[in-house]
């Protein structure tokens, strides 16, 4: 499962502009996927914490708790990093930086023979 976590305020203009970019994006996307995706908007009304973090940045996109994004939520930054999100949650969670890793490693390993 996939959790976008958007936090802002009421009467927030870019919160609300973020929240229909969220949506737009995964209304597109497959059903299976949108179906395993959890979206939760949280104020920074409610939360002394969040606030405290991130009163000056709002709208904040996380994605799965890490910040994606703030201010401006690009839609195509955001299908990228789900169709990322989803192809590595097959293979391992946090697929970001460890699945480039392994991707690599199978080409260095052939390298290395050829050098014998």
């Amino acid at each position: 499962m996939i959790t976008l976590t958007l936090i802002g305020k009421p009467d927030c203009h870019l919160c609300d502009v973020a929240s229909d970019v969220v949506d737009a994006v995964v209304a597109e996307l497959p059903d299976a996927l949108a179906e395993d995706m959890e979206i939760t908007e949280l104020s920074i009304l409610d939360d002394p914490a969040l606030y405290e973090k991130y009163w000056e940045k709002i709208p904040v996109l996380l994605i799965d708790g890490e910040l994606h994004g703030h201010w401006r939520i690009s839609p195509d930054r955001l299908r990228d990093a789900l169709a990322e999100k989803a192809a590595g949650s097959s293979t391992t969670a946090g697929a970001g930086p460890t699945a480039a890793a392994l991707a690599q490693e199978p080409a260095e390993a052939q390298d290395s023979p050829a050098q014998d």
